[in-house]
This record gives C-alpha cells, structure tokens and sequence, in this order.
C-alpha cells in the first residue's frame, strides 16, 4: 500500500500536487477501498489541495493535516448546503476518510462549464444577468440554517480581531499605494465602527468568483448551475460574500454592480455612502485580501488618491 508523504507548508504541497507520481498511486488505493478500482484518475493541477476525477461521476480531494480545517469546513458544508438550493447543483458527499495523516473526501462530480472559462468573452448583457443571479444565489445560500458550521473556527469576531491587527502589515506587504495607506488608520476606526461583531451569522464562503461555480446555457444566455469548493467557509455578516464578485466581476461597471445588488435584495435606498464604506473596509480586511492584484479595474490606483475615490470607483452609483 502506498504511502502519501507528510508536507509541512504550501510549497511543499504545491510540488506533491504537480507530481502525480508521488500521490496518485496512494488516491488509487483510496477510491479502491470505496468501490472505485475501477475509475480512471485523472489530477487537477490547479487548486489548493490534492484533487482527482473518478471518471465522469465522482471527485476525490484529499487534505493534509496543515489543511485540516479546510477538510471540516468541505465535509461540513457539503452536509448542509445539498439539496438546499432550489436552482443550483452542489456536490453531494459520498465518502471521507483519514489516511496516513491526511483527510479525505468522495464527492459527486458536478457538470457544466466553469465560469472562469467564459466569463471575458461574454456580453455585456450576460455579465449582468450572471451577476443578478449571483447576488441571488449568495441570498439563498445565506438562508440556509449553517448548522454545524456554526461550530468552526473561526468566529466572526476571532477574523475581525485578526484581520484588523494584521492589516497594515499585510497591504504594505502586498503594496498598496503610500498615499492610500496614509488614510488605513482612519478607515480602520470607521471599520470598528460600523462592522457588527455579533451580526447573525450566515454561511459565508468568500469566494464568489468564476474559478468557483458553474454556468450552463440558458436559451440564448447563460445561468448558474453549480457551486462548488467549499474549503474556506465559515459564518458571519453577509455582506462579505459581496467583495468577490464586486472586484472580480463587476469590476467597477455601475451596471453590473446594480445586477450584483439587487439580486442579493438590495434596493436603490440601501445602496447609500455607508454600505459602500462597509464594503470597502471588508475588502480591507478580507481573509484573501489583495486589492491591488484583486480589483480588476485596468490601472485602478492611478485612478485614485484616496479611499473615498476607491469606493466609488468599485461600487459606482
């Protein structure tokens, strides 16, 4: 029986996963001992984690111990989300399981395209129509009672505390222009203010983004089908889950941020100065935080010289 190696950071992870050779010999014993002998592996180079097709029907991930919350946070949510969305596929849970110190899960392969593929090439039209069920999509998952995963950590105000002590640090790392950290203080002591610690708590993935659900064709358009990869989730304040799609999609376009909105169940008189300045300082402290690299507005800081002008150039009226 072959062994999967012990890994003690990302970049070791990282090399295991582009070797094949050295882990799908033990994914293979694994699907075996579940009825899969006879499936054909085929390893997803990209992603976090060790990830492997079964044919057409079935998904193997499989979790090192430094990952290991990323394990209960997959299991749980696959409980609780199946079969909870009217309109949108998730993966059902078929199998899981520890091996050599790792963990692992058996899931149903979803179909359709990832949206990732397709989304630069769409119309203007469809963008917005995929972003008003988007923001739908976020309201229906943040209806869903979030059960066990209420017990995960982190806690809402555990990723506060820490976002917030971390954050100068983190976006003078990641070079976020001098003249935009000068107001950082000033915009965190909004942020103290006017972020709830105690907020109901909802299933929040924090990554609403096209590497991360399905589209399928929806007459002449497209609609979401799948969503999927649930490794970051935990509960808090809903408005977090708006950050993904407003810098990666609607990328400052008022009309696609007006689709974003009110599929989430805004409407025009919520959309005021204070919700943009709430969003804005989650986007701060985001636990992927990197709005340099993650706003996708061409040339988005020399556009700007201060955080005012920032969160009106990524959520235009």
């Amino acid at each position: 029986m072959t062994a999967l190696p012990r890994v003690a950071d990302a970049a070791e992870l990282r090399r295991l996963r582009a070797d094949g050779g050295q882990w799908l010999p033990a994914a293979r014993d694994i699907v075996s001992g579940h009825g899969y002998g006879g499936a054909r592996l085929v390893s997803f180079t990209a992603g976090t984690n060790l990830v492997a097709a079964l044919g057409g029907d079935a998904i193997l991930k499989i979790f090192p111990s430094v990952h290991r919350r990323q394990f209960l946070s997959e299991r749980a949510t696959l409980r609780v989300v199946f079969k909870r969305l009217a309109a949108v596929a998730t993966p059902e849970l078929l199998h899981e399981g520890e091996r050599d110190g790792w963990s692992y899960l058996i899931m149903t392969r979803l179909h359709g395209i990832a949206a990732a593929e397709v989304w630069p090439q769409l119309t203007e039209a469809d963008k917005q129509y995929l972003l008003r069920q988007l923001g739908r999509l976020i309201a229906d998952v943040q209806r869903i009672p979030p059960g066990e995963l209420l017990a995960l950590e982190p806690s809402w105000p555990d990723v506060l505390q820490t976002q917030m002590a971390g954050c100068r640090a983190r976006h003078t790392r990641l070079g976020l222009p001098e003249r935009l950290l000068d107001g950082l203080d000033v915009l965190l002591q909004q942020a103290a203010a006017l972020l709830p610690r105690d907020p109901p708590s909802v299933i929040l993935t924090g990554e609403y983004i096209p590497e991360n659900f399905l589209i399928a064709r929806d007459g002449d358009g497209w609609r979401v089908s799948g969503l999927f990869d649930f490794g970051d989730v935990f509960t808090g304040f809903g408005e977090y889950d708006l950050l993904g799609p407003s810098a990666f999609m609607a990328a400052g376009h008022a009309g696609r941020v007006r689709a974003l909105f009110e599929g989430y169940g805004l409407t025009q008189a919520d959309i005021t100065s204070t919700l943009k300045r709430r969003l804005l300082a989650l986007m701060l402290l985001h636990q992927a935080s990197d709005p340099v690299r993650h706003i996708c507005i061409p040339d988005w800081p020399a556009k700007v010289q201060s955080f005012d002008e920032l969160q009106e150039l990524v959520w235009p009226d």
